[in-house]
């Protein structure tokens, strides 16, 4: 399955629009990256993320850091948590059934 984002394009001085569906385009994560992310998203805690997955608190936010500059790097921003879990779901590393 194909992610897509509806573009819209609106001519001034008229009711017209036309949609668009373009392909978002998906960072590479590591498997390791979407481990610590899945895991994230799962819990509220990044301290039980590390004791969870044997990394020290440094470890899970350098992931996550890094996880944010491949979102940001193929123009799709992740700068909050709710936004990492749109994305994560647009791109089909969970499902809100996971969450």
């Amino acid at each position: 399955m194909t992610a897509t984002l509806a573009a819209t394009t609106h001519r001034p001085g008229s009711a017209e629009h036309t949609a668009v569906a373009r392909p978002l385009r998906r960072p590479v994560l590591s498997p390791r990256e979407v481990e610590v992310l899945v895991a994230w998203l799962r819990c509220d805690s990044k301290n039980t993320v590390a004791a969870e997955l044997f990394l020290s608190l440094g470890t899970v936010n350098t992931h996550l850091s890094r996880i944010r500059a491949k979102y940001a790097a193929v123009n799709r921003r992740a700068t909050t948590k709710a936004a990492l879990v749109a994305r994560a779901i647009q791109d089909e590393l969970i499902s809100l059934d996971e969450l």
